[in-house]
């Protein structure tokens, strides 16, 4: 580990990772790094990320801190990093679920405010 990491804060690259809220039930926008919210955010936009390394990033950390593999912001980045990198469409009603949960978790008020 360096310098700035913790057993409590580990982290492969500069997002740390907390170690006390992995797996939770209930995110709060605030807890979101700023890269993690602007990738998020990129994601529900009409010009997603297209570098998948990215969009791994922020499904890697919502994996982490969300609901682990059921929680539908890193199932939406899984799957738009699929269709990155096989060009096959992406599941409409994975997106539709995606943009739900940020209005949910309160990264929008509204759906359509998100795109």
């Amino acid at each position: 580990m360096n310098q700035q990491q913790s057993a409590e804060n580990v982290s492969i690259d500069d997002i740390p990772i907390d170690i006390a809220t992995t797996q939770s039930e209930h995110v709060e926008p605030d807890d979101v790094p700023d890269e993690i919210g602007l990738i998020t955010r990129g994601l529900a936009s009409e010009r997603p990320p297209t570098n998948p390394l990215v969009v791994l990033k922020a499904a890697r950390w919502w994996y982490i801190h969300g609901t682990g593999g059921t929680d539908p912001a890193f199932q939406w980045a899984i799957e738009w990093a699929r269709h990155l990198a096989t060009d096959t469409p992406s599941d409409v009603d994975r997106f539709d679920d995606f943009l739900d949960y940020l209005v949910t978790v309160g990264f929008a008020d509204e759906k359509t405010s998100l795109r």
